[in-house]
């Protein structure tokens, strides 16, 4: 088998124009492969450490210089000969190496792009397509689409940080793409007729200027119908609260507006807006340490609606057990970076499954163009992918991977049950 011979590490920029860390490893066969990570605006207390050089004259601060040399100088000396084809192994070495829980040494930025650039050369290695290579049986992810931003992601008055929408009757992927397509451009036309921005958000949905939640649900569900779809049932309401950008020191969150209110008026109004609209996930309705809240809700809508832990969980093998003992959700997103390993990412995955959670395979707000989540989300067969609206090539991107990965598979195709 061919072995490891040079591991660099380069800053570039994702996104939003920052800077972060590119990873590439080179075989003795003349065979190397490239891995990019991305990085989140509104990150979880419990995330992985994001390494960045913190001087103000370099980038404003932003800067990943430190992060590069510690995969030029520690990584690629630790990895030189090593068989790419052993991910465990490779893992094991960036975990002993850094150290630490968190990734503070190395930065989880460093060991994240390392590892992903190494599961792609193992594949390239074995002549195999990426998801073939991780997995063993596939299906395409459900797409949640971001149409409307607010919160950290948006200049505009919503609280709410994502409004998505999910294509629940699409027969294949390239439906699902077009149903969502639809919904998104009758929407560009109902905010126009309104007088309201178009402009896009970080993740590429909408940023007008909204004041209310029902305004932004109302103008959804009036998109879906101008597509001729019903809403409900051929699109469904999906929401990221980001509640952790939303609590105050006396455990109070201000959901609705700028005004805080207690957790059982925020459960009320949660089961109000599940009755009100056809809304079938919340992601991150309550804190990331709010565990009982999240228990609460849970158990009031979780049969009926999708529970996602994001910050909650942060990818965490640890987290995750504690949730699925307490109840405290009934689906996890996976976010690779904020674990900072393949190996790692996959436990969580693995453990998700067992306890009968949905699995949503997940970008973040500062992205590139690296498409590795669409392989994985087909080689993990994660229910849904969350990567962004129908608009921003980074986001774009991971949709035209999966409907290559699509065509390829041809007649074994199959979307993952929700």
């Amino acid at each position: 088998m061919a072995k490891i011979t040079n591991v660099k590490g380069r800053q570039v920029f994702d996104s939003r124009g920052n800077p972060t860390v590119e990873a590439e490893i080179f075989l003795d066969n003349d065979i190397s492969a490239t891995a990019i990570s991305p990085s989140g605006a509104s990150t979880g207390a419990f995330e992985a450490h994001e390494l960045r050089d913190q001087n103000k004259n370099n980038f404003l601060g932003k800067s990943v210089k430190k992060a590069v040399e510690n995969i030029n100088k520690k990584i690629g000396l630790s990895l030189k000969g090593l068989d790419p084809n052993n991910q465990s192994k490779i893992d094991k070495v960036l975990l002993d190496l850094d150290g630490t829980e968190n990734k503070k040494n190395l930065g989880a930025n460093a060991t994240l792009a390392v590892s992903l650039a190494n599961s792609k050369l193992a594949a390239l290695s074995v002549k195999k397509p990426l998801y073939k290579n991780l997995g063993k049986s596939f299906s395409l992810p459900n797409p949640l689409m971001n149409i409307i931003n607010g919160g950290a992601h948006a200049d505009n008055d919503l609280n709410i940080q994502e409004f998505m929408i999910r294509p629940d009757s699409a027969k294949n992927f390239m439906d699902a793409v077009e149903k969502c397509f639809l919904v998104i451009q009758n929407l560009k036309s109902l905010l126009k007729s309104k007088k309201m921005l178009t402009n896009v958000g970080d993740e590429g949905g909408f940023a007008p200027s909204i004041n209310t939640n029902e305004e932004a649900l109302e103008l959804i569900v009036n998109a879906i119908e101008k597509s001729k779809l019903t809403p409900g049932k051929d699109v469904v309401i999906c929401l990221d609260i980001a509640a952790n950008e939303l609590i105050n020191k006396e455990g109070q969150y201000s959901i609705q507006s700028s005004n805080f209110t207690s957790v059982d008026d925020v459960v009320g109004y949660y089961k109000k807006l599940t009755s009100s609209y056809p809304i079938k996930s919340i992601e991150d309705p309550f804190a990331e340490e709010d565990w009982e809240s999240w228990k609460k809700i849970t158990a009031e809508i979780g049969k009926n609606v999708q529970i996602v832990g994001d910050d909650l969980f942060a990818t965490n093998s640890k987290r995750l057990k504690k949730g699925i003992d307490n109840k405290s959700a009934n689906s996890i997103l996976v976010k690779p970076n904020q674990i900072g390993t393949l190996s790692e990412t996959l436990e969580v995955v693995t453990m998700a499954r067992k306890a009968s959670f949905n699995t949503i395979i997940s970008h973040r707000s500062g992205d590139t163009e690296d498409t590795f989540i669409a392989d994985l989300a087909v080689a993990t067969e994660s229910s849904q992918i969350k990567t962004g609206s129908l608009a921003r090539s980074e986001r774009v991107a991971k949709y035209n991977r999966l409907l290559r990965i699509e065509e390829e598979l041809g007649n074994q195709v199959k979307m993952a049950k929700i």
